[in-house]
């Protein structure tokens, strides 16, 4: 079993390390939070959150310390590469995959364990991921843990069997650790998982076995001495911050323009869920047909579905939100292989083979796309043409092939074949042909150019036009992002050694800014692009003062 568990943990990793390092910061999230986590490594203040001189009181500080760590562990400081904060999401994705197994395995025996950690190692939402340093992957692992405990709890209640005190422990410290890495997400996946259960049920008893009041005593002791702390430290306004505004915006309506109406997680479904999103739906629906017969159905359909429909209702939908729920369709998948073949294959219903051939329909259109996505690419945007692409793309399509079955069990032999491809695909998309996409990647560029322009060790850059958060990581954390009055101010300012980005178009305002004083800019560099956040074409020129 613990062979199992290392080779899924060892598979994980692999999945997600090509492009953590070739990959640029990808804004605008990203960037945010390991700038939050360099400037604690260049303050050594680990209690505030903030970006630049502002505060970042969205999330709480989970996620920041353990960033932290990863960059004292480096040995690297504040000069630490975007690859070191990602291994924290590698890791997440790895504890992820390994408590899905660990989960399958206890509720529906080795193999479907087996089956269920390849499948939540190779879907297209962990290999995104697993390689963005944010909080997605950590709260993935927070939260399987949760429900892998919570679930053999439940399973070991019905049975009148004892529940291992570990299992207790387990759960309560995955919530204190969810609650830090992203405030109510876990507690509110159990909470809702234990209302679907009770409504279907009508039985509280079981909850007994959690020692809810010891329980909450841990959650509190892990929680509550950061939160006092910032609390203090801020004058209240973390709470404001991240309960007030960010929690409670995000309910009430959609927040920085990302409102949806109800509908977008069942169209991102087929992408995220790739290449095993048809599997787990024909498995999920022969779920539904055997609720009243099997309690372990009951659960995974009780961890995805409300959790699913609450966050459809919420008007704030970003793709990764729905993630916390998708381990519970791995482990139906895995369920389905103890089935006999008859069993597992038998007819559904008429609407059940509608949605079955709908999500059948997005298997092949997003297998499609991604294939044609890895050589149009580099086609369209750098006007080269990549030889990768071509194995990208064939395994891309491989992926696919091996993930459609018209049969609704699936071996775990095929899972595991299709799971290699969509790796190998992934591999060669993250790690090579999307860091060659040099027009997108404009705050790189413009690194490049001030390091070869730089005059002095205290030289700053000022940007109007370009503002994205990954220029302030990677350019320094004194970055000013100003508009062209502003530049012209710090080009004033340190006329020696200050260097400011404008749009190329503005140059001539720039420079009349600069004559009043009897100045005007010289262009040492140029970089043109994407603004790939805004859909923006840019023409950047990167100036100094005239001597």
């Amino acid at each position: 079993m613990n062979r199992n568990y290392i080779f899924l943990f060892l598979f994980s990793v692999l999945m997600t390390v090509s492009g953590l390092a070739a990959m640029p910061p990808l804004d605008r999230d990203e960037p945010r939070f390991v700038q939050a986590t360099k400037q604690m490594a260049e303050t050594g203040n680990y209690v505030d959150i903030r970006f630049q001189e502002g505060t970042r009181y969205q999330k709480p500080i989970g996620i920041y310390w353990l960033q932290s760590a990863a960059v004292v562990l480096s040995g690297q400081g504040a000069e630490a590469p975007i690859w070191v904060y990602r291994l924290v999401s590698v890791l997440g994705i790895a504890i992820a995959v390994v408590a899905t197994a660990w989960t399958g395995a206890n509720l529906f025996g080795a193999n479907a364990g087996v089956a269920a950690g390849l499948i939540m190692a190779a879907v297209f939402a962990t290999a995104f991921e697993g390689r963005d340093a944010k909080t997605d992957a950590m709260l993935l692992a927070c939260c399987v843990v949760a429900q892998g405990a919570l679930a053999q709890i439940y399973m070991a209640s019905r049975r009148s069997e004892a529940v291992p005190s570990r299992l207790r422990w387990l759960f309560w410290i995955a919530q204190g650790a969810g609650i830090l890495i992203k405030g109510p997400i876990t507690p509110l996946i159990s909470l809702l998982t234990v209302a679907a259960l009770f409504a279907f049920e009508r039985d509280w008893r079981w909850l007994s076995k959690l020692k809810a009041g010891r329980g909450l005593a841990l959650v509190l002791l892990i929680v509550l001495p950061w939160l006092a702390l910032i609390t203090w430290k801020s004058g209240g306004a973390f709470l404001q911050q991240a309960v007030g505004k960010d929690l409670m915006g995000k309910v009430s309506q959609g927040a920085e323009s990302h409102g949806v109406p109800p509908g977008f997680y069942m169209l991102t479904y087929s992408l995220f869920m790739w290449p095993f999103g048809l599997i787990a739906v024909g498995a999920g629906l022969q779920g539904i047909n055997r609720l009243r017969d099997d309690p372990r159905v009951r659960f995974c359909i009780a961890w995805y579905i409300p959790f699913w429909l609450v966050f459809e209702l919420i008007p704030t939908k970003l793709p990764h939100y729905i993630l916390p729920a998708y381990p519970a369709m791995a482990l139906l998948v895995g369920w389905l292989l103890t089935l006999s073949p008859q069993d597992a294959n038998a007819p559904l219903k008429r609407w059940q083979v509608w949605l079955w051939w709908a999500t059948a329909f997005g298997l092949g259109t997003v297998t499609i796309g991604l294939a044609v996505l890895c050589i149009g690419a580099p086609i369209y945007l750098s006007h080269t043409f990549s030889w990768w692409s071509i194995p990208a793309a064939a395994a891309m399509l491989a992926a696919g092939y091996l993930a459609f079955s018209r049969k609704l069990q699936v071996p775990v032999s095929r899972i595991g074949a299709a799971a290699v491809c969509a790796g190998i695909g992934y591999a060669l998309l993250f790690g090579v042909i999307a860091p060659s996409l040099k027009p997108i990647w404009l705050s790189p560029a413009i690194e490049a150019a001030v390091k070869a322009n730089r005059l002095c060790d205290t030289t700053v850059l000022a940007s109007a036009g370009f503002q994205e958060p990954s220029l302030v990581f990677l350019v320094g954390t004194n970055t000013v992002l100003t508009d062209v009055n502003g530049v012209a101010r710090h080009l004033l300012a340190d006329p020696a050694c200050a260097l400011a980005l404008a749009p190329v178009k503005q140059e001539q305002e720039l420079n009349g800014v600069l004559a009043r004083q009897g100045k005007s800019a010289n262009r040492v560099a140029m970089i043109d692009g994407i603004n790939y956040s805004s859909g923006e074409k840019m023409s950047l020129g990167l100036y100094r003062v005239v001597q």
